[in-house]
């Protein structure tokens, strides 16, 4: 997951201004700098100091528990990732409670929560959150179908889930494409907003989907 960490950043700094304007602004960008420099740490705590300044911001929740997401996956210490997940559904809940309902972005987020936790112990923890990430995605989709973030994560689930039964993960290399081709449509709506995937889904197809 650390590669795709590097693959967000490359999305999300390239789509904001250099200019900042306001102090939160400002704030944003210097986390989204830290992130990038490999300092993961000190980008989800200064996101989460902006969040408890903000107040009605949903953004810095949402790359707080992110970038705590992210990094759960190369844990080894049960313990700690336990924690560290935990944390970050405090913070998805707050960022959930700032923003519009139905918000898929966090749907998202929920979604991968769930994932690190079951790569704890698959044998423990699938037959209980596969049921419940399937779910996410699929209600995700059907709010959203045009979202690529939406089609790009299903379709990566989905494709792990192929490789873990011994089935071929080709077969959802359609979904890949159709990812690809919104990414290339849609646009921000508004400043800071989810921007990344782009450079993820193009690296499944390179490595997945070269026959295809």
């Amino acid at each position: 997951m650390r590669e795709f960490l590097y693959t967000c950043l490359i999305g999300l700094i390239s789509g904001f201004t250099a200019n900042a304007q306001s102090q939160y602004e400002s704030g944003m960008n210097q986390a989204f700098e830290l992130w990038q420099m490999q300092k993961p740490v000190e980008a989800a705590n200064l996101f989460e100091r902006i969040a408890k300044a903000e107040e009605d911001e949903w953004l810095p929740y949402y790359y707080a528990a992110q970038v705590n997401i992210i990094e759960s996956f190369s844990m080894t210490d049960k313990s700690r990732k336990e924690q560290q997940l935990k944390e970050a559904q405090d913070l998805i809940n707050q960022a959930a409670t700032f923003s519009n309902g139905g918000n898929v972005e966090i749907d998202i987020l929920q979604a991968m929560l769930h994932t690190s936790y079951l790569t704890l112990d698959p044998s423990v923890y699938g037959m209980k959150l596969s049921p419940v990430i399937n779910n996410i995605y699929n209600e995700a989709l059907r709010k959203a179908p045009d979202n690529p973030r939406v089609v790009l994560s299903k379709a990566e689930w989905d494709m792990g889930s192929a490789q873990f039964f011994g089935e071929d993960p080709k077969k959802y290399c359609d979904d890949l494409q159709t990812s690809l081709a919104l990414f290339d449509k849609t646009s921000s709506v508004e400043q800071f907003y989810p921007a990344w995937g782009k450079e993820r889904v193009e690296t499944l197809i390179a490595r997945t989907c070269k026959s295809n």
